[in-house]
């Protein structure tokens, strides 16, 4: 598929995505949304994709939802009184899909399930959907030039891409609460003392320190990588460590017999690890154990 909002690009099994609308600070519009999805759903399947970096063409991360398109900003349809049913009942009925479920979401629930890892590399201003989307990202570098803001009350409306099941995991309920009321715009340091980045670096180092961590990633079996993103997620939400027990006990014999053969071999004859597995073909034959 070829993308108007972004740009797809793999070398040495690393994906960078660029949300690739400079003139606009790469602002997200419903088109830039089904673009992201489609990217994430084709790396999660792309064997060619061990790990995936996400940033902004120019001087902006992600400058929030464009404002200027007429009728509803968020693409939804006014014309619907949705009900919690409806959800329920109707979830992928295109009605509700296209004009009743958040957009932001849509993509966050992408990057949840996405069998690759996300690094988010905020190269400017990421604010709105441009700072809630990287809450779904499993590890994020800012720049020193970078600003992040959870503004959704200043403008009215609430806190949407499933934020507010992520943000309090990585930062806690406290801090989470406190930006999200203020609505104010921080700055990377700000972000880095509340524990939602990993580091501040500046900015023209920005994308290479990315790159290491990708490169670091990109060497192990991806199976492995894979399976280790959805139990981390998916068993820290578990009301009790027996759910996290049989999925890892299910796991672990699989890998054991696969990957984790040349794994051993590797480690014994003191020699870096050849792992050949793959996420299209070589997934356990309970995965997606949840659906």
């Amino acid at each position: 598929m070829a993308y108007n909002t972004l740009r797809y690009d793999v070398e040495e099994n690393i994906l960078t995505l660029t949300l690739n609308r400079p003139d606009n600070l790469n602002a997200f519009t419903v088109e830039m949304a089904h673009e992201l999805i489609d990217a994430f759903n084709r790396a999660s399947d792309d064997d060619d994709v061990r790990a995936i970096v996400v940033t902004g063409a120019g001087k902006a991360f992600c400058a929030g939802m464009d404002l200027s398109v007429g009728g509803n900003v968020f693409g939804l349809n006014e014309a619907l009184t949705p009900t919690m049913a409806d959800l329920e009942e109707r979830y992928d009925d295109p009605e509700i899909v296209d004009g009743v479920r958040d957009t932001g979401g849509r993509v966050t629930l992408a990057i949840y399930d996405c069998n690759k890892p996300v690094i988010a590399a905020i190269n400017g201003a990421a604010v709105g959907i441009g700072a809630t989307m990287t809450c779904a990202m499993d590890i994020r570098l800012a720049s020193d030039r970078a600003r992040i803001g959870f503004v959704f009350n200043k403008i009215g409306i609430t806190p949407e891409a499933c934020s507010t099941w992520f943000l309090p995991r990585i930062v806690g309920i406290s801090q989470a609460l406190e930006w999200v009321y203020t609505a104010e715009v921080m700055t990377a340091e700000d972000a880095l003392a509340g524990g939602l980045v990993k580091a501040v670096v500046p900015g023209d180092d920005l994308l290479e320190e990315a790159y290491k961590i990708a490169r670091r990633i990109a060497q192990h079996s991806p199976v492995a990588i894979a399976l280790s993103r959805q139990m981390m997620y998916r068993n820290a939400a578990q009301p009790d460590p027996v759910a996290a027990h049989k999925v890892d006990s299910l796991s672990m014999f699989y890998a054991s017999i696969n990957s984790g053969k040349e794994g051993v071999a590797s480690f014994l004859e003191k020699r870096a690890a050849n792992f050949t597995d793959r996420t299209s073909t070589d997934m356990p034959p309970f995965y997606p154990w949840w659906k």
